[in-house]
C-alpha cells in the first residue's frame, strides 16, 4: 500500500506579488526553494492563511535571496499581496517507509531562510 505524505513545508510566508496576466504557478525565492526540498515545476498546495482558499498549483523559481512569493495566473483572484500562506508539497510513498519518513518544515523570517 502507498500513502500520500508531507514531503516539503514552508510555514508562513507573505505574498508580494499576485500577477493576473501570467500562464500560472508561485513564483517561490529560490533559496527558499532549497531549503525546502521544493524543486521546480514540483506540485504545491497553498494555504492562504488571511482568508482560507487552498489552491493547487507548481513552484518555479524566483530571484534567490529576493524573498519574493508570487502567486500566477487565475489563483491570483484568490489570493492577494500581503497575505501569509503555507506552500506544502507532498510524496507517496509505501506505508512502512512513510512511518519512518521526516519532512522538511521551514519557518522563514521575513521571507527569507
Amino acid at each position: 500500500m502507498f500513502v500520500n505524505v508531507l514531503k516539503s513545508k514552508i510555514h508562513r510566508v507573505t505574498v508580494t506579488e499576485a500577477n493576473l496576466d501570467y500562464i500560472g504557478s508561485i513564483t517561490i525565492d529560490e533559496a527558499l526553494m532549497e531549503a525546502s526540498n521544493i524543486i521546480e515545476n514540483e506540485k504545491v498546495d497553498i494555504y492562504n492563511i488571511t482568508n482560507g482558499e487552498r489552491i493547487s498549483t507548481y513552484a518555479i523559481k524566483g530571484e534567490r535571496g529576493s524573498g519574493v512569493i508570487g502567486i500566477n495566473g487565475a489563483a491570483a483572484h484568490k489570493v492577494g499581496v500581503g497575505h501569509l500562506v503555507i506552500i506544502a508539497s507532498y510524496a507517496m510513498m509505501d506505508f512502512e517507509e512513510a512511518k519512518q519518513w521526516h519532512p522538511t518544515v521551514i519557518f522563514p523570517t521575513d521571507n527569507k531562510v
